[in-house]
């Protein structure tokens, strides 16, 4: 079975707004049932589960009837961080009953724009290799700052790769990986590719992300899905 895991227990703040951003409406839809909807579409995801902020629990469930979204079976708690999130997300599935050799696809609630052809790639590379990371190879400079203002080290960017999500794995792994990290004192890793680097260990292959799978963090991030959204490829490009 394949599951989407979407951990939407951020409050947001450095959107500055009243609301959580991944409840905030574009075209007159929340930011995370846009999220959901791509695992809906999708005929390989299995079922939905949501890491949801405290409080919005009884939203985010109206919202799914509300939007037909009848994939979703599971809302868990948010953690104190993005690594207690995901890890009270995993948990809960296995609790669940899901199994060990299931493939839990854990993304971003405020990444919407997900396309079905990185869904079924985080799918066909997580069957063959275990482990499938979302990213993009690195085009920009990279400097190097320790105060943010001032810079006298570059980065070669020919290695880097910026990740996305989805972040694809098998429930067993992923488990296996947080209960090491709460034994090692590993507490607050940026996500889940972080955290397994951090163990060591393990090889993450990697799956073709795409510049339109942004995650909306800021107001111009919001401006950039709108204008997306809103947009269709031109006929006589390749």
């Amino acid at each position: 079975m394949n599951y989407a895991l979407i951990i939407a227990g951020g409050s947001g703040n450095r959107m500055g707004q009243d609301i959580p951003k991944q409840f905030m409406h574009v075209d007159n839809c929340p930011i995370i049932i846009h999220t959901m909807n791509c695992f809906q579409k999708h005929p390989d995801i299995n079922g939905i589960a949501v890491v949801c902020l405290e409080g919005w629990n009884t939203v985010l469930q109206s919202y799914a009837n509300q939007f037909s979204i009848t994939k979703l079976k599971w809302i868990f708690p948010g953690g104190s961080n993005g690594q207690e999130s995901i890890k009270n997300g995993i948990e809960g599935l296995d609790k669940a009953g899901c199994k060990g050799d299931d493939m839990i696809l854990i993304h971003d609630a405020v990444r919407p724009l997900l396309s079905q052809e990185i869904i079924s790639s985080n799918i066909a590379i997580c069957e063959k290799y275990g482990y499938a990371i979302t990213g993009i190879k690195c085009r920009e400079a990279i400097l190097e700052s320790e105060d943010g203002f001032t810079a006298s080290m570059s980065i070669p960017r020919d290695k880097l790769i910026r990740t996305q999500t989805p972040q694809t794995f098998r429930l067993k792994n992923i488990l296996a990986a947080h209960h090491e990290a709460k034994d090692r004192g590993i507490l607050n890793s940026v996500a889940s590719c972080t955290l397994i680097a951090e163990l060591g260990g393990h090889e993450m292959h990697i799956v073709p992300g795409s510049e339109k799978n942004i995650k909306i963090t800021t107001v111009e991030d919001l401006e950039i899905l709108k204008a997306l959204m809103n947009t269709t490829k031109e006929s006589w490009l390749k």
